[in-house]
Order: C-alpha cells, then sequence, then structure tokens
C-alpha cells in the first residue's frame, strides 16, 4: 500500500493473480500492462492509477463501427492471418479492476479492409468479476494512412463510454500515424506462430481504496420481450423494446441488465426511440 493509503496496482495484479484471475502469464508472472513493449524499459501506466492521473486516453472512433456487434470474446474464425491475443485488467481510480465493463472491439482484417456489412472482426465483451478481459482475434492489416491499430469502446456500468485505440510497438508508421499515442501502446510478444498483447485500461470510475469492485448481478430467465419494462437481471437482445421511466428504448447489445445500466445511463446499450 503507498504512504497516501491507496491500494498500488501491483498488489492487485498479484491478488488478482493468486486468485487463478490473471489473463496473461509469461515467465511465471502476471504481465504488466504495456510493461517494455519493445523499447527494452518500463513504460508509464495508462496511466498510474494511484498517482492522481487521468484516465486512458480518448481517441477518434473513426469511420468503420457498427452497433449490434455479438456476444464474444474470439473474432479468430473470421478470417486468416497472424494469430493474436490480447488481455488485461479494466481498473477504476482507485487502481481496483471494475468487473462487468464492456468492450466492443473492431479492426481491419489481414489485408487492411474493415467489413461494413456484417460483423466480420467485431465483438463485444464483459470484464469478469476480477475485471480481466480477454481477446483473441488476429493481428490487423495496414489500412491506408493508418499505422496498426485495434479499435474499443469502453463503458462501465452507468459511466459515459471512453472511445480509444490500442497501438503495436516498433511498427514503422507508428512515427507517421497522426493519431498514434504511445500511451497506447500494447506490450506485445512474439508466441510461437502468433503473439500475444496486454494492456491495461484505466476508466473514471470513482472508487473507495479497499473496497471490492461489485459483481454483476447474476441472471435467471431471458426474456426481454418487446415493449417491458426494463429490468436488473433480465438478459436482452439487440432489437429488444423496453420502457424505462416511461420512455422507449431498443437495445444496441445484447447484455445482462444490471443497477447502473439503466437505459438512459448506457447509450451503448439502449437507444431512445
Amino acid at each position: 500500500m503507498s504512504p497516501d493509503g491507496m491500494i498500488s496496482r501491483k498488489t492487485v495484479l498479484k491478488a488478482a493473480a493468486a486468485l487463478g484471475a490473471a489473463p496473461l502469464l509469461i515467465g511465471g508472472g502476471v504481465a504488466l500492462a504495456r510493461e517494455q513493449a519493445g523499447t527494452g524499459r518500463p513504460l508509464g501506466l495508462t496511466p498510474a492509477c494511484d498517482d492522481g492521473d487521468e484516465p486512458t486516453i480518448e481517441q477518434t472512433e473513426g469511420p468503420y463501427f457498427k452497433p449490434n456487434s455479438p456476444l464474444r470474446s474470439s473474432l479468430a474464425g473470421d478470417g486468416p492471418g497472424t494469430p493474436l491475443t490480447v488481455s488485461g485488467y479494466v481498473f477504476g481510480r482507485a487502481c481496483l479492476p471494475v468487473s462487468g465493463v464492456l468492450l466492443d472491439f473492431w479492426q481491419a482484417d489481414d489485408g487492411g479492409t474493415y467489413d461494413n456489412v456484417g460483423y466480420t472482426f467485431r465483438g463485444h465483451q464483459f470484464t469478469d468479476a476480477g475485471g480481466t478481459f480477454r481477446l483473441t482475434t488476429i493481428v490487423p492489416g495496414l489500412y491506408p494512412g493508418r499505422t496498426r491499430h485495434l479499435h474499443v469502446k469502453l463503458q462501465a456500468p452507468g459511466r459515459p463510454v471512453l472511445t480509444t485505440q490500442l497501438y503495436f510497438p516498433g511498427e514503422p508508421r507508428n512515427s507517421t500515424d497522426t493519431i498514434f499515442d504511445a500511451r497506447l501502446v500494447m506490450s506485445v510478444q512474439q508466441s510461437g506462430p502468433g503473439r500475444v498483447g496486454t494492456f491495461d485500461f484505466v476508466l473514471d470510475v470513482p472508487q473507495t481504496p479497499g473496497s471490492p469492485s461489485p459483481t454483476p448481478t447474476p441472471t435467471a430467465t431471458p426474456t426481454g420481450s418487446p415493449g417491458t419494462t426494463w429490468k436488473a437481471g433480465t438478459t436482452y437482445k439487440a432489437g429488444d423494446r423496453v420502457t424505462y421511466s416511461g420512455i422507449s428504448y431498443v437495445c444496441l447489445q445484447g447484455h445482462t441488465a444490471l443497477v447502473g445500466w439503466e437505459p438512459p445511463n448506457v447509450p451503448a446499450l439502449w437507444q431512445r426511440s
């Protein structure tokens, strides 16, 4: 614990590893997000969430985001390419992991092309009770004018959406891409024929040091029939319609409703209709 009483990021990671929640193990230890990042020296955290810095920076959405992506953590079967696994934690401002965070990923295929008709190389998932995520995909191809990158939107329950991008170390185009930001470079290593990357996000989620991250309420019976009243614990699918405080909403992405994810609070999940 740091002198000001904040729990350090390393303490959180060690505790998670002891509980079996570590998303990636390399050399017998937890891989710290962005550590080394191909430079041979440790990089600053994104941010060091126990020192008062700002959360992970925002970046442009780009022209190819699509709502209603499928709920899945593996995009690897969508096309050929170099295998890539990206894993990490989502932390709040007190450096505590946040469960139930929506992460919506999209990227170019091996040839640098985005699928704007279907949902190839698109998918969303939620962090688990330990605040971890894991994406299985391929290394994206080079889109004209850009360096290699992944797109992602994140939203903690009841909090605003963060839109950002993740980058690869050592890419020649990093130095010429006007959008590139070194604070968003993943730690990436070769693993057999593929690559493994790690990155920890820090969201602007108020937390009390030492308090556990809330665990999502489990769902029992999927319903989500059109026109029903929104209810926590219900599993909704894209296209379902609900009312909340007398206002109608349509579901944009399948999810299990949680307290804090009321339709007005989560525009990534619900659209007023």
